[in-house]
């Protein structure tokens, strides 16, 4: 293999690097990319999202009739709650007991007795009007135009890089044109509205919710919704089986839209701002919560924050609100780049978003529309996680109703961890921070639910999270009781150091990371037939097996996810000690537990067991696929180093077969990247851009993508966006301390393209591309690094580097 190799050195600090490289990445030639509508939206999951991390908007573009999805991420219904047995560790000798005898049909029944929560726990995923909550939509922005004509030459537009909804169209000979974006420098909805005859602007505006609102005019020019959400614990009602101590009033909420014009009159109907023959006229929309959670958001006041954020903003003009919040999207957005062509790239670019999609379906070929869903997963990160607020929920920061699907909280057993898998590798880093602080939530509360349940010490979190600290298990054993979510959890936070070297970080999170650990170590029992040290009792999330009887069962010891994640979270805590040296006894005792863990074994059928043992699947096509979990994103299961497991993985998946939907498939895409085998990957990702069909009887599980790219579990699921778009990353650029693997499972049609920005774990940032299908060039930058190794086709180049210098390789 030719190369030449040019090493840069610069005396510029690895802090300002990184944003010299950020600069240089805005003036490279990568596509301006967008999405784009040739009609307005019929439904939310065709509407425009935009959004700062704490304020939402869906924009459908009707042009008689607007509708505006409005959303405020501290929406949340219910309150704290004791969902703990309290005496449920009582149970635990007898269920561990049947399990250790092979009952594990009795066990089940005993856990689905003992063992989920006190009380009504999410309602079954319709949680709003219990304690456990909801996460709910602000409400409607409505807008009426008075137009007499049709409409011709419509377009909308959301245009990526500078988060901007742009929309236009033409009624008797006037243009009229929309745009608009959500700021998070100034905290305001801002849309603008123009035409290019004079005093040809006419339209009504009302804010509207379906429960628990009021509304009221402010003047002539604004009006201001509010109210206040259930808590769970209406009219003094209290849940069976849970105290409710610490019971806090429901959350109070507040949003107000002023119209700034130019021209014509603007006056205040009940509850109703008129405005007549302007020339162009600005809406600004602010809005607060004020729920007390982690995260430290929350005002005392809703209305007084809200209308303070507007009072800021009507001071500026739009051209600087825009001006300023253009600049601080592109500060994340202009990291990373990415361009991706085949052999006809360039015929369906130009194309509205709906129609490439069912050209895929159809057969096209459209490598681009791969690179605009890796960009749409970024925009939608930025746009729905932001430092000090809350994480991206199922949905985001979008709902459209006031009981979202599944309570839009953060399900811990794949999908919260799946919202961030695009954080580090695709240089958003900083996005990270709101799951950080949901996990450091969970610790207290944890504390009690691991005494609860496994009188043990230490912390547990099971698959509910919401932000009032829930821990407990769910409803059913069939899901609730697994009991791997929180070592799941603690991942992000050593994958977070390994990727910043961030050693201030590590002293923070080193007694999250130890709390879980001690956790585990104090419930593993040992499996008397083998001496492993097992979990129990468990499941393997959602799945099941059958029994001797035929009996579908849940409940287990030691499934393969659990000892997976827990090895990594042991190692973790071993690989903390080792730079903090502050805790060696406790290191001692991991070290003594780790090599006792249950290994990841292979099947008489040569596939990956998924349960300790060899039971009959009752499901063998089942979305979940956590055994694999060592896989991806994990690193135990590797080609190079373990090529029996590896083969094994690949067994597991084919039989589990390429038909899924939304995160599931996403799953599997990065799975097959990790295998190295990328026409694999883009064939299940050409499944995943399928266009969403209605549901039916025969049919309940017709995922794919809808129309404005939101992933289709269905129903909406954000979840398979992030993890579409961090599949994306893996087939371009695999890492690990001392490893960067270049192209590891580039598919054959993205024949020619370049990616700039990618994290590598270690502290490096790469360059790369390549042309017909052979790696071309690749940057390397030392952002915290200083050696590691390319890896690319069996062949390693070593990188040695000071902190702020840069390799070129061109090959």
């Amino acid at each position: 293999m030719n190369k030449r190799i040019r090493m840069i050195a610069t005396k510029v600090a690895p802090t300002c690097f990184a944003l010299v490289c950020s600069a240089s990445l805005a003036q490279a030639e990568i596509p301006e990319r967008k999405l784009g509508f040739d009609e307005p939206a019929e439904a939310f999951t065709a509407s425009v999202p935009l959004g700062n991390g704490r304020l939402g908007a869906m924009l459908y573009g009707g042009v008689v009739e607007e509708t505006i999805v409005l959303n405020e991420n501290g929406m949340w219904s219910g309150s704290p709650q004791n969902a703990d047995r309290l005496d449920a560790y009582k149970a635990l000798p007898e269920i561990k007991k049947l399990l250790l005898e092979g009952k594990n049909f009795e066990a089940e029944a005993l856990v689905n007795a003992n063992f989920t929560c006190a009380g009504s726990g999410s309602g079954h995923g319709r949680g709003k009007n219990v304690p456990y909550g909801c996460y709910q939509t602000l409400g409607k922005m409505k807008l009426r135009m008075q137009h007499d004509g049709e409409a011709s030459g419509y377009r909308r537009e959301l245009a990526l890089a500078d988060a901007l909804f742009s929309q236009s169209y033409e009624v008797d000979g006037v243009r009229f044109s929309r745009e608009g974006f959500v700021s998070a420098p100034d905290e305001v909805f801002a849309l603008k509205l123009s035409a290019d005859r004079k005093g040809s602007l006419s339209f009504e505006l009302s804010l509207e919710r379906e429960e628990r609102v009021s509304v009221e005019s402010l003047g002539q020019d604004s009006l201001i919704m509010f109210g206040q959400l259930n808590n769970g614990y209406e009219d003094g009602k209290q849940i069976a089986a849970v105290t409710p101590d610490r019971i806090q009033e429901g959350v109070r909420y507040a949003g107000v839209v002023k119209v700034l014009r130019k021209g014509g009159t603007v006056r205040s109907v009940d509850g109703r701002i008129m405005v007549e023959n302007a020339n162009e006229a600005v809406l600004l929309f602010t809005a607060a919560t004020d729920i007390k959670t982690f995260a430290g958001r929350g005002v005392e006041d809703a209305r007084a924050a809200a209308l303070s954020d507007l009072a800021k903003s009507e001071k500026q003009s739009y051209g600087k609100l825009k001006q300023a919040h253009i600049a601080d999207f592109r500060s994340y957005y202009d990291r990373v780049g990415i361009r991706i062509e085949g052999e006809n790239t360039d015929e369906g670019k130009s194309l509205p978003t709906p129609e490439r999609l069912k050209r895929v379906e159809r057969g096209y070929d459209d490598p681009d529309l791969a690179a605009l869903y890796f960009d749409f997963g970024r925009y939608l990160l930025i746009s729905s996680s932001r430092p000090g607020g809350l994480p991206a929920n199922l949905q985001g920061i979008w709902a459209e109703k006031t009981q979202t699907p599944w309570n839009g909280d953060w399900h811990t057993n794949i999908n919260a961890q799946m919202n961030y898998w695009p954080a580090e590798v695709c240089n958003l880093s900083e996005l990270h921070e709101p799951l950080f602080k949901l996990i450091e939530s969970l610790v207290e509360p944890g504390q009690k639910t691991a005494k609860a349940y496994y009188d043990a010490d230490g912390w547990v979190s099971f698959l509910l999270s919401n932000p009032w600290g829930y821990t407990s298990p769910g409803e059913s054993a069939s899901w609730g009781s697994t009991v791997s979510c929180s070592a799941w959890l603690c991942q992000h936070l050593w994958d977070h150091y390994l990727y910043t070297e961030d050693d201030a970080f590590l002293e923070w999170a080193y007694p999250i990371l130890k709390g879980s650990a001690r956790f585990y170590l104090d419930m593993l029992i040992e499996d008397p037939k083998s001496g492993w040290l097992v979990t129990s009792p468990s499941n393997s999330p959602e799945n099941a097996f059958l029994d001797e009887a035929g009996n579908k069962v849940h409940v287990c010891m030691g499934p393969t996810a659990d000892q997976q994640l827990l090895r990594y979270l042991f190692e973790a805590c071993i690989g903390a000690e080792a730079i903090l040296k502050k805790d060696e006894a406790f290191e001692a005792e991991v070290k003594a537990a780790l090599p006792r863990l249950a290994p990841t074994r292979i099947g008489r059928d040569g596939r990956v067991l998924e349960w300790l043992e060899e039971y009959p699947e009752a499901d063998p096509q089942h979305r979940h696929i956590a055994h694999l979990w060592g896989l991806y994103p994990g690193n135990e299961i590797d080609p190079v180093r373990t090529p029996d497991l590896a083969a094994a993985a690949r067994k597991t998946l084919d039989v589990r077969g390429d038909g899924s939907t939304g995160w599931s498939l996403a799953f599997k895409i990065g799975m097959w990247a990790r295998l190295g085998d990328g026409d694999r990957a883009y064939k299940l990702m050409k499944q995943l851009f399928k266009p969403a069909k209605p549901r039916t009887k025969d049919s309940p599980w017709e995922g794919g993508t809808y129309p404005n790219l939101f992933d289709a579990h269905p129903p909406f699921q954000i979840d398979g966006n992030f993890g579409g778009t961090a599949a994306i990353a893996e087939m371009l650029m695999q890492s690990e301390l001392g490893r960067v693997s270049l192209l590891p499972a580039l598919p054959r049609s993205w024949s020619h393209g370049e990616v700039r920005g990618l994290r590598a774990r270690g502290g490096f940032e790469v360059d790369l591309s390549w042309s017909n299908g052979e790696l071309k060039t690749v940057k390397v930058k030392s952002i915290h690094g200083t050696k590691t190794e390319l890896f690319y086709k069996g062949k390693a180049t070593p990188v040695v580097l000071r902190k702020g210098e840069v390799m070129e390789v061109e090959l």
